[in-house]
């Protein structure tokens, strides 16, 4: 598999800023960049769907309906089962609310947001359609999402509603952005979020594969903020955001929004967290089931599982946010001599997101 190339994700960003420096949802602009990453999509072999949706009349909508991208990578022979990497196409511009409360009629480049999370999932693509995956790989850039996550809340439920197994959502939405207001810097790692639960497990995974890539935020978002993947959360879906962890507040929903206050070698790495999380996603066998900790007596710990192609057996400090050893196991049990059964959590993985013991 191949490396993000920050060049690549340059022209992606300088592209779209520059050609459409208004990508509301409510204007014919939107389409056009819909229309133009379409073509990218086909150009790598991948079929794409462009998922016209209402918008629903409200504070921001003026426009009737939209369109966002959905390009899929099919799987083998776990291809029911479905792993999305997202971003928002559309951007606003919130500098004058009195003259412009739609936010409608100012440049708004969204260079950073969302172009970056956007070049992020194009790049994904490019890297990844050689993969051959077991699950299915959708590319998906949403639209609405600065009038509510309306593109987002339309798949999550149009994927309730068939029943999609989803295994994974991965959304991106600003992660370019390596300075805060204050000159703080940060250009390793990107903030994970996630809520308790499911997407939770999914975090801390990406934390051990991935540590230097990771900082881990055990929040749904910011505090007053939110974005595509909070649909798929309230749908009972696993997913979490990545958000750079200096965002600039002053080139937010701004003209001020350009490439020239982005870290392209950053972005890069923020792609390759996505891309490897994806590759090893899509590559695991099947989640084992019914893990349990022998509750006897005694020093050590013994785990029992169903399913097969065992691979790791996992564990960590009741205490600890993230996982703190593990160890290769095959077949349906384990026994470990450390920690002892009471005093950690343990989960069982095939390659993929670990299952917590009951």
């Amino acid at each position: 598999m191949h490396s993000p190339d920050p060049i690549e994700l340059r022209a992606v960003v300088e592209h779209l800023s520059r050609q459409w420096p208004n990508r509301n949802s409510n204007l014919p602009t939107h389409r056009e960049a819909a229309a133009w990453i379409e073509g990218k999509l086909n150009a790598l072999g991948l079929p794409v769907e462009m998922m016209e949706y209402p918008l629903v009349p409200g504070p921001r909508v003026v426009s009737e309906s939209a369109v966002q991208v959905v390009a899929t990578l099919p799987g083998t022979d776990l291809a029911n089962e479905r792993l999305i990497v997202s971003a928002h196409l559309d951007t606003i511009n919130w500098t004058d609310r009195v003259n412009d409360p739609y936010g409608i009629n100012a440049p708004s480049p969204g260079a950073n947001d969302d172009a970056s999370g956007l070049a992020c999932v194009l790049e994904c693509a490019r890297i990844l359609r050689d993969l051959q995956p077991r699950r299915t790989i959708q590319f998906v850039l949403f639209s609405g999402e600065e009038q509510g996550l309306l593109g987002a809340k339309w798949l999550a439920q149009r994927a309730a509603a068939e029943g999609w197994n989803i295994t994974a959502v991965l959304n991106n939405d600003m992660i370019a952005n390596a300075v805060d207001d204050h000159g703080r810097s940060e250009t390793q790692r990107v903030r994970v979020l996630s809520p308790e639960g499911r997407s939770r497990d999914l975090a801390r995974w990406m934390h051990w594969e991935m540590p230097d890539h990771v900082k881990l935020i055990f929040r749904h978002d910011r505090f007053g903020r939110g974005g595509d993947h909070t649909p798929f959360n309230q749908a009972g879906f696993t997913a979490v955001r990545m958000t750079e962890v200096c965002e600039n507040y002053g080139r937010q929903h701004t003209p001020q929004d350009t490439t020239e206050f982005m870290d392209f070698d950053y972005l890069a790495r923020v792609t390759d967290l996505n891309a490897q999380t994806l590759a090893r996603l899509a590559l695991a066998s099947p989640e084992v089931t019914n893990v349990k900790v022998d509750p006897t007596q005694g020093y050590g710990a013994r785990i029992t599982w169903e399913g097969d192609g065992a691979q790791w057996l996992y564990w960590r400090d009741t205490t600890s946010p993230v996982w703190e050893g593990r160890v290769a196991v095959t077949g349906n049990e384990a026994v470990v001599a450390e920690p002892h059964k009471d005093d950690a959590i343990f989960a069982v993985s095939t390659g993929g997101i670990p299952v917590e013991a009951l």
